[in-house]
């Protein structure tokens, strides 16, 4: 009886024929079964026991058919289910892979044979092994006819068969090909194939290609040409591979079929360089990626063989076409993982040629990942930067790529970038301090030092920037990191050709300092004196670099400090004599700038090259932002405002001083009275100091002197010596000025306070009359005040200034007086309480000797030429006892006098006006 042989179509056009012929194993399966069992009956006892081992074959490869037929139909109910398909595709890989294992395992054929005498049982023999190897096949075909997804299983045939050398690897390539030649024919029916697979199938296939069996190379070829015509039916851009005839559909022939790629198969037949040409040219980017990624894998691959081939085939495809990966940094992540496992991988050369190769296509990316891992670099790292660096011709994209990453900031917390740096343990950007590691290896390269030049000024300044955080803001962290900096600095000046400038800073003993914590300021002017002293050819360049920056406004008030440090320090060292007026603007800025810091910084430069800046011309219109100063909330700005300020003046020539002093001086008067001592005390001197400097121009400021004596003289009182040293110091200048005889007052051995107000209203009185009034309201300002000595002397200054322009002032304007004086009046302080009543008496007094009448009111104004030109004491505070008369006083309640009793307490002089002015007819209107 012989065995029927299933019929073969290698081109299976659709889904339903292959169901079809799921019946037909069956019957198959029945034949077979009844012929052996009847075979087994006749066999002599001779080869009873040959027939045994061959009855017990026979048995388990009918066992074999039977199990595929079962999962064959297990696989066709599931494609018809309605199971999620990730599941789905899951629970038949599952399947496939038993029936892969236990089809491949199958004794060879060969042996088989040999224990069969006649010729018709080795034909069914055949016949039984074909019809195994055929409906695994279909199984196969089942699959791939429902999704061109589930070619993957295909890949992981390659895996299943590369993992066991006992496995029928030919007859499985065979079995892989009629799938891809049936995928490749449905393929061409479509405008777009869904098989993500392919880059991963193309990589297991390509190492096959120059396996030692030449029968599965001729295998691995014919597949790799039928994956070829997939991917390009993936690809529109592979047009002049779309126009390619496929053979006849009723075609069955699969030499016929293989013919077709014959195009193909010249250029991929045992030469790597095609396959990688090819490869790049064909697959999308996405399947390109996986393609290499395998390959990458590979290179831990256990067989020696496998891992060579794969590096060789990676170089040639990185070497072609590394621009079209968009994972590297999953690569580069991969590689170091792999190093750090085992520093001492047999293939180690290879991933770092990855590396290189990487960098050549994309070297931002690269850097970008190599310069996110954990600082400090391990030896793993270093390696890879040093094959970064292998790769000359983008040694400008790299070092301009570490040059972007050293202008950020240390320790900076960047939520958006917490999950892409995996390797980082915190949100904390730590590349800059790797990139200045980094360039340790970079820069000493040869091929690196042209670039190194052009870029010398952006590298001096980006690292002058990492100096500055690593002594401002890295001073709690690790004590190394400082070293990274001075090391790439070394580095920088070296390549640069300015070996005699590191030699210069080294016996200054610079370097050794970056161990401990370094004051910046002093770091970045001893490298710019350095620099300034070798006369650095750089400069120009340099310099017209730092002016770019400062006009263009960096990113943070950091970089405004070092460049202002830097820039203003070159400038001190190559422009002794004059300055070019552009850069005055730069200052202008740096000193209104947002950032207290920055302000201050520019002023202390400023300060410092003061002989420089007065020679400008147009110096004056820097004087404006500093003046404007004055105004800060910082009170450590306000200070190196008014001391910056004193520089310039004093370098001045009087000429030029003289157009601004009056400016200067009423800038001074606010601060005068200011709640920080150091800048009242300051503001007083200084002021003191412009009128002995503008002494010939007196009298452009009189007015400002005048303006100016109700501070002076109030915090003669403070309680701070310096403050009223200050105030001595000045009042003295303003009244030997004003030509008052006030200053023998001022001495310590003299001085009382009541005698000075005296003299000074006094001395008003004879010159300056005009100004009280003014001067009034002045001190009525610091009757509010918290501070008593002030309050005190308010209450004194404002009664001798009423008595003293009591023709001065009008009704109203008495009021307003008297109305302040009753709310001092009833202050806790004793002393100042009886001091406010007797001014407020003085003030009551005043408005009753005032007529109601306007014409009065003129008369009175008119009769000020024949008013007192001297007031006598008052308040007697030097020889009266004030709490004596505030308890002679208490008994006397708070309502006003009567006009006889003011009268009594009137004199002469006063009485005789007040009658005068009352015995005026009035004169209507």
């Amino acid at each position: 009886m012989k065995v029927s042989t299933f019929p073969r179509n290698l081109m299976v056009d659709n889904y339903p024929k292959v169901c079809d012929r799921v019946s037909l194993h069956y019957s198959v399966l029945s034949e077979i079964t009844e012929k052996f069992q009847t075979m087994a009956c006749l066999q002599t006892l001779q080869s009873t026991m040959k027939c045994y081992n061959m009855a017990f074959k026979t048995e388990i490869l009918l066992d074999i058919y039977s199990s595929l037929l079962s999962d064959q139909s297990m696989i066709l109910a599931m494609n018809s289910s309605f199971v999620d398909p990730s599941s789905q595709f899951d629970s038949q890989l599952r399947i496939i892979k038993v029936s892969f294992k236990t089809v491949f395992s199958m004794p060879n054929l060969s042996i088989m044979k040999a224990m069969r005498d006649s010729s018709e049982d080795i034909e069914d023999l055949e016949n039984l092994y074909e019809n195994i190897f055929n409906i695994y096949e279909d199984t196969l075909l089942i699959l791939v006819s429902k999704d061109f997804y589930k070619i993957q299983i295909l890949k992981e045939m390659i895996t299943w068969m590369t993992q066991n050398n006992l496995y029928l690897q030919e007859r499985a390539m065979m079995a892989i090909n009629r799938v891809l030649i049936f995928a490749s024919k449905r393929a061409k029916k479509y405008r777009s194939v869904n098989a993500p697979c392919l880059g991963l199938l193309a990589a297991e296939i390509s190492l096959l290609c120059f396996h030692n069996d030449p029968l599965i190379m001729q295998q691995a070829l014919a597949a790799m040409n039928y994956v070829f015509y997939i991917a390009m039916c993936q690809n529109p851009n592979s047009v002049k591979y779309r126009a390619m005839k496929m053979v006849n559909e009723e075609t069955s022939n699969s030499k016929m079929v293989m013919s077709d790629f014959e195009l193909l198969i010249k250029f991929t037949q045992e030469d790597r360089n095609k396959i990688a040409q090819n490869v790049g040219q064909i697959l999308l980017p996405n399947l390109l990626t996986d393609f290499v990624w395998i390959l990458l894998k590979k290179l831990s691959s256990s067989d020696n063989q496998t891992a060579v081939e794969a590096a060789s085939l990676l170089k040639l495809t990185l070497q072609y076409h590394a621009q079209k990966i968009n994972s590297m940094s999953k690569i580069v992540d991969d590689i170091y993982e792999k190093l750090c496992v085992n520093s001492s991988h047999r293939m180690k050369d290879a991933m770092l040629q990855v590396i290189t190769l990487l960098t050549r296509a994309s070297p931002k990316k690269v850097i970008f990942q190599l310069l996110e891992f954990p600082v400090p670099a391990d030896k793993i790292l270093l390696l890879m930067w040093k094959a970064a660096s292998v790769e000359s011709s983008v040694a400008p994209q790299v070092l301009k790529t570490i040059l972007s990453i050293l202008k950020g900031k240390p320790g900076e917390i960047e939520d958006a970038l917490v999950e892409k740096r995996r390797f980082s343990l915190n949100a904390t950007n730590m590349m800059p301090v790797a990139a200045s590691q980094a360039l340790c290896t970079f820069l000493p390269v040869d091929s690196y030092r042209k670039v190194v030049a052009k870029l010398f000024p952006e590298f001096l300044m980006a690292l002058l920037l990492q100096f500055f955080y690593c002594s401002h803001h890295l001073k709690d962290t690790a004590h190394d990191r400082p070293l990274y900096v001075r090391d790439a600095l070394k580095a920088l000046l070296n390549c640069s050709g300015l070996q005699e400038v590191n030699k210069a800073l080294e016996k200054k003993n610079f370097w050794d300092q970056f161990s401990q914590v370094m004051d910046h300021q002093y770091g970045i002017n001893l490298i710019a004196k350095t620099l300034s002293e070798c006369n650095f050819p750089q400069f120009p360049e340099t310099l017209h670099y730092v002016y770019k920056v400062a006009v263009e406004g960096p990113r943070r008030s950091e970089d405004s400090i070092v460049t202002i440090i830097f820039f203003a320090e070159l400038l001190n060292n190559f422009f002794k004599k004059s300055l070019p007026e552009e850069f005055l603007v730069l200052f202008r800025n740096w000193i209104n700038d947002s950032n207290p810091s920055v302000g201050k910084m520019s002023l202390q430069k400023i300060a410092s090259m003061a002989p420089v800046f007065s020679e400008i011309e147009s110096v004056c219109k820097l004087l404006v932002p500093v003046l404007d100063a004055f105004l800060s909330k910082e009170h450590t700005v306000i200070i190196r405002a008014m001391l910056t300020l004193r520089n310039i003046l004093t370098k001045l020539e009087r000429a030029t001083y003289s157009t601004v002093c009056v400016r200067v001086a009423s800038s001074y008067c606010p601060l005068m009275d200011h709640a920080n001592g150091g800048i009242q005390c300051m503001a007083i001197r200084h002021f003191g100091e412009l009128l002995l400097d503008m002494s010939q121009y007196k009298q452009m400021l009189n007015h400002i002197v005048l303006g100016s004596l109700v501070p002076l003289i109030l915090f003669l009182e403070s309680k701070e010596a310096r403050i009223v040293n200050a105030c001595r110091y000045t009042l003295t200048i303003c009244v030997t000025q004003l030509q008052w005889p006030t200053a023998y007052l001022l001495k310590e051995e003299n001085y009382n306070f009541e005698s000075v107000v005296l003299n000074i209203c006094n001395n008003l009185l004879s010159s300056y009359e005009n100004y009280i009034t003014n001067l009034i309201s002045d001190t009525l300002g610091f009757l509010g005040s918290s501070r008593a000595f002030l309050k005190k002397g308010a209450i004194v200054l404002v009664g001798y200034l009423g008595k003293s322009g009591a023709h001065l002032l009008l009704r109203e304007e008495i009021d307003i007086m008297i109305e302040v004086i009753d709310r001092v009046a009833r202050d806790e302080d004793p002393v100042i309480k009886v001091l406010a009543e007797k001014t407020r008496n003085l003030f009551k007094q005043i408005a009753y000797q005032m007529a109601s009448s306007t014409i009065k009111q003129a008369f009175r104004k008119w009769m000020k030429m024949v008013h007192p030109k001297k007031l006598n004491f008052i308040y007697n505070l030097a020889t009266e006892s004030i709490l004596e008369e505030s308890k002679d006083s208490s008994t006397e309640d708070s309502e006003e006098k009567n006009p006889g009793e003011i009268m009594e307490n009137l004199n002469e002089e006063d009485s005789d006006m007040f009658l005068k002015i009352n015995e005026m007819p009035l004169v209507s209107s």
